[in-house]
């Protein structure tokens, strides 16, 4: 990690915008994104007694992806659709995998969320991940390909190789540097991983926001 480099964004950012996130500023932009409503909608859809009810469990999944600001609006469509030409059995398996994937084995859920997207040519990591990112504010994050090569390329992380086909070992290793990185800026830039994504994003593009 190039540590300098996070360090002068921290500085040019909070030079920006005084408080971090809890500028107002920062809340206007934060309000147009609705993580925290979304992270609130998707942990109460997905408790554990939910996953009983499939339908439900695959309805709430296709809500989060046509709200979320972090899924391109080609893929929100995309997956609707895909979700409507399942079978049962295969809704099922869906279903049990984003289970795992919440409340049991991650990265046995991660795969089989993986084998129902490549059969369905949806393997994409803004899909895969999703789910975890709003469940998980702090623990899980969210991989969007451009952002991800970005701050890969910009923050000196050279042990992470980022392919286009998702993969547990990268998601693990990725989410371990965001983690160490947010780590070492203000608590006021990173409230949640998509926050300070956001900011590493609006870091490397000023005019971004």
């Amino acid at each position: 990690m190039n540590y300098k480099r996070l360090k002068e964004a921290e500085e040019r950012f909070l030079g920006q915008y005084p408080g971090g996130f809890q500028n107002p500023k920062m809340v206007a932009v934060a309000k147009r994104h609705r993580v925290n409503q979304l992270s609130d909608y998707t942990r109460e859809q997905f408790r554990p007694r939910n996953f009983r009810d499939t339908e439900a469990i695959l309805e709430s999944m296709v809500t989060i992806v046509s709200r979320s600001s972090m899924i391109s609006v080609f893929e929100k469509p995309a997956f609707k659709n895909c979700i409507s030409k399942l079978t049962p059995k295969e809704k099922n398996k869906f279903a049990g995998a984003l289970k795992k994937r919440l409340h049991g084995d991650k990265e046995a859920g991660f795969h089989e969320l993986l084998e129902i997207l490549l059969s369905v040519r949806l393997a994409k990591w803004s899909i895969i991940s999703v789910w975890p990112a709003y469940f998980n504010l702090l623990d899980d994050a969210f991989v969007k390909p451009t952002t991800t090569k970005n701050i890969i390329a910009q923050f000196g992380l050279s042990d992470l190789t980022y392919q286009p086909l998702p993969s547990w070992s990268f998601y693990r290793n990725y989410l371990a540097a965001l983690t160490c990185m947010r780590d070492s800026v203000d608590i006021t830039l990173a409230p949640s991983n998509p926050a300070f994504t956001g900011f590493l994003m609006m870091a490397m593009n000023p005019d971004y926001a």
